[in-house]
């Protein structure tokens, strides 16, 4: 089977999208999958998340220019099963320099090309930066679908209706004609709100099948992970935020027709 690969993406920020990318990540490898996580956030949070330390020059932004391969920049986590090429803060200029570039659109699909290629992996997570600059187009172009981590709020959906105006306008310049949406999963939901509970029924009745069954719960656990540099599955296996992430990496993994092992 060929290596899948995501773009984990929402353009507004605090709504779990790299909380959902490095959990979804770690539940996936230890079903038996082996995982690439690719932090494009200049933020690095995906990488301090899973435990790696930012390094001057061991970013994805030397070869997206035409400095040296991606797979020279894979590094390994704690957990097996598990590699992330890191982020640090040279890829705040990403942007502009990719701007100047020949189909600057497809950088990102074009060096990720024999990270794919190698077999090594059976599945690549595209953490996107919080914006819909060039960096995250260039997910979007590389990836076949999108996994949209949504906060249990109103303006949540403004957002995800724009993301979707995007989606079609790549399908229908050729620039990703097979791009779609893998999933909406809802994050921070708290069942004793009618907020939550409303928000999620709008969701559910605007995008149907596409809405994830599995909620992520608001806890504590969650939150306080990234700062042990751990996904919460190893910082608390037995809370409520790990099970949920765990059977949401079930379901991704059915939608993606990837079998769990383990």
């Amino acid at each position: 089977m060929p290596t899948r690969i995501i773009a984990v993406a929402n353009q507004k920020g605090g709504v779990g999208k790299t909380t959902t990318a490095v959990n979804l990540s770690a539940c996936i490898a230890a079903a038996g999958q082996r995982v690439l996580m690719v932090d494009l956030d200049p933020q690095a949070n995906a990488t301090s998340g899973l435990g790696v330390e930012k390094v001057p020059g061991a970013s994805s932004y030397g070869p997206i220019l035409g400095e040296g391969g991606m797979l020279d920049k894979v590094r390994p986590t704690a957990w097996e099963r598990l590699e992330i090429i890191p982020s640090e803060l040279d890829l705040c200029g990403a942007d502009v320099e990719i701007a100047r570039m020949e189909n600057h659109l497809a950088r990102v699909k074009t060096v990720l090309q024999p990270v794919l290629d190698c077999g090594r992996f059976d599945l690549v997570l595209v953490d996107c930066p919080p914006s819909l600059g060039i960096l995250t187009l260039n997910a979007f172009v590389a990836a076949e679908g999108l996994l949209v981590p949504l906060q249990c709020e109103y303006f949540a959906l403004e957002g995800v209706t724009m993301l979707k105006t995007i989606v079609e306008q790549l399908r229908n310049s050729g620039m990703n004609p097979g791009l779609g949406f893998l999933g909406i999963a809802m994050t921070m939901y708290d069942a004793r709100t009618n907020l939550s509970r409303s928000v999620v029924e709008e969701v559910r009745a605007h995008f149907g099948e596409f809405v994830f069954e599995t909620m992520i719960p608001r806890t504590t656990r969650i939150a306080e992970a990234p700062s042990h540099g751990k996904p919460v599955i190893y910082h608390d296996p037995y809370n409520a935020g790990s099970s949920a992430y765990e059977v949401l990496a079930q379901e991704v993994m059915q939608r993606l027709g990837l079998v769990s092992s383990a």
